[in-house]
């Protein structure tokens, strides 16, 4: 008879979240829970499971195990739950829950605590088709995109779509066939469990996916977490900044230089775009704008990058649980012509702001000589930006 346990990886750190929350993706909180117990409790009411094992950062392994205990106080769960610590990479993570489970477990779903979706009913699906004889087995999703393979920016094939699969987890093997594959494959680059299988030879079963089991790892994935807890809604900002023509400062506009012979006047580096913008996200937290916090009477700020300026009031928002969802900006000169720079400006801003391409739009225009624009006496930038207010994180 089948002995499944599974191991929920809640040990990562989540970089592509820093920038808008200091708290790791798995401790984000979902329905007054912290996502990676929504796996637990999912877990532990599957028929098929006998246990399961909770993989934790080393950092606060005590700390979170004291939380655990208090909400067990509240939800008591019918099947064992273990907690170690987990490793530097996710792989090292995986092999440290590995070395913890009970010597008669026959089979291990290993499931991520960013996806705190995942149904009942996928779980059986992977543990059906375990029970039914397959050594491994990963749930997958049609992919709807063409899928091109690319190198040095150029096209080398299209890749036939019938022929792919989006991969989720959990992920099910049985547990010799798992941990031969970590022991062998610690020095292959992997994303997934299934890959170090697949690196043995052996045949990977793949089961329908869910389009609902998403997991948490890009800012804008965030917004799936406010409508169960508690959001207090969306946040509209505008900004707007002029700078004249004729200083030191050469032309900056999103971060990115302007090969041009025109200069502006400035305290800062003088990047009206980002100007504008900080001053719209200032806007959305009711902070003022940029002036009151980097006046141009401090000499701290002179010559400084607005890219810098930026991270800071990112990091204002962040505490305020602000969520910058869309950008959409305007920069108005006569000269020079911005077009050629469009694309570059909005690929940084993205970077910048933590935000998917089809998150930002930039748009140039000229006032047909007419203003101090038409005069060529400088250079302006408007921008609207749209923000969600998280509900804050509290202990559970």
């Amino acid at each position: 008879m089948q002995n499944i346990w599974a191991i929920i990886v809640a040990a990562g750190k989540g970089s592509r979240l820093a920038q808008v929350t200091d708290t790791a993706k798995q401790f984000l909180l979902w329905k007054n829970a912290p996502l990676y117990w929504h796996s637990v409790r999912t877990f532990a009411q599957s028929p098929y499971l006998q246990g399961i094992i909770l993989v934790l950062p080393a950092t606060c392994l005590e700390e979170e195990k004291t939380k655990i205990a208090r909400r067990l106080q509240r939800e008591a769960l019918t099947i064992p739950l273990l907690s170690c610590a987990g490793g530097e990479e996710r792989s090292d993570s995986v092999r440290c829950g590995l070395n913890l489970l009970p010597p008669k477990v026959s089979h291990v779903l290993i499931h991520d605590a960013a996806r705190p979706f995942a149904s009942a009913a996928l779980l059986a699906n992977v543990c059906q088709a375990l029970i039914h004889g397959a050594q491994a087995v990963i749930p997958g999703l049609p992919v709807s995109d063409t899928i091109k393979e690319i190198e040095n920016g150029c096209v080398l094939k299209t890749l036939r779509r019938d022929r792919l699969v989006q991969v989720q987890t959990p992920q099910g093997f049985t547990r010799d066939l798992i941990c031969q594959a970590h022991n062998q494959g610690k020095d292959l680059a992997v994303t997934d469990d299934a890959s170090l299988v697949e690196a043995l030879g052996v045949p990977v079963l793949t089961v329908a996916g869910e389009e609902t089991n998403v997991k948490i790892t890009r800012p804008s994935d965030l917004t799936l977490l406010n409508e169960d807890n508690g959001p207090k809604g969306y946040r509209l900002g505008q900004g707007y900044d002029v700078h004249r023509y004729g200083g030191s400062r050469p032309l900056i506009l999103g971060g990115v230089p302007i090969a041009t012979d025109l200069t502006v006047e400035a305290h800062s580096d003088g990047d009206v775009l980002l100007h504008a913008i900080m001053d719209a996200l200032l806007g959305c937290a009711a902070l003022g704008d940029i002036g009151d916090h980097f006046p141009d009477s401090d000499p701290r700020f002179a010559g400084i990058s607005s890219s810098l300026l930026l991270n800071q009031v990112l990091t204002l928002l962040s505490q305020k649980k602000l969520l910058p969802l869309h950008l959409d900006a305007t920069v108005i000169a006569q000269k020079p012509r911005i077009a050629p720079y469009k694309e570059q400006i909005r690929k940084n801003l993205c970077r910048l702001l933590a935000l998917d391409s089809d998150a930002v739009n930039i748009k140039a225009t000229t006032e047909e000589k007419l203003g101090f624009t038409g005069r060529l006496e400088g250079i302006k930038a408007s921008c609207v930006v749209l923000c969600a207010q998280q509900a804050k994180n509290d202990e559970p």
